[in-house]
């Protein structure tokens, strides 16, 4: 079976070396609120929302911005995407259908988060949410994918 969207297999073990350590310096700039100076930088934007004297919002303009947040947000999610959508040694119609599964697992468990935070969560506590959930369908995909496939060897190994 002919399958053009997926990378190829290489591009998973580059996508795990960029993940994790992505991941883990994105939770403690997250927790320790670290923005090293010398990432700031006048950046263009789209919308400019400047709090101020007299609150000017505008399309398009220069703001300043540390972009450590964005370098982290940039490498978390194409990394993932490595991850996630890169062939297995041996892809076949069975590990397609476990894709399939997992990607559709992910998007439900993901939105039910998202059902349960506008219910549930409010302000700025919602924002942080928002922000995660830019991330968790690719999560959730990766996790239950190679639960899946572990499984799968596990009791193809067993079978031997």
């Amino acid at each position: 079976m002919k399958i053009n969207y997926l990378f190829p297999n290489k591009f998973k073990k580059i996508g795990w070396l960029i993940l994790i350590p992505s991941a883990i310096i994105g939770l403690i700039t997250l927790i320790y609120e670290y923005e090293p100076s010398f990432l700031d930088f006048n950046v263009p934007a789209i919308f400019v929302n400047e709090i101020s004297f007299t609150d000017s919002k505008r399309l398009f303009g220069m703001v300043n911005n540390n972009i450590l947040n964005e370098i982290l947000g940039i490498l978390i999610i194409v990394s993932s995407l490595f991850v996630a959508f890169s062939k297995e040694k041996s892809e076949d119609e069975y590990i397609s259908k476990i894709r399939l599964e997992s990607l559709v697992w992910a998007v439900y468990v993901n939105y039910v988060i998202l059902l349960l935070s506008f219910i549930f969560i409010f302000d700025f506590s919602f924002l942080w949410v928002m922000i995660f959930n830019m991330f968790t369908v690719l999560l959730f995909f990766i996790i239950r994918f190679n639960w899946q496939i572990s499984k799968l060897k596990k009791s193809a190994h067993y079978e031997e």
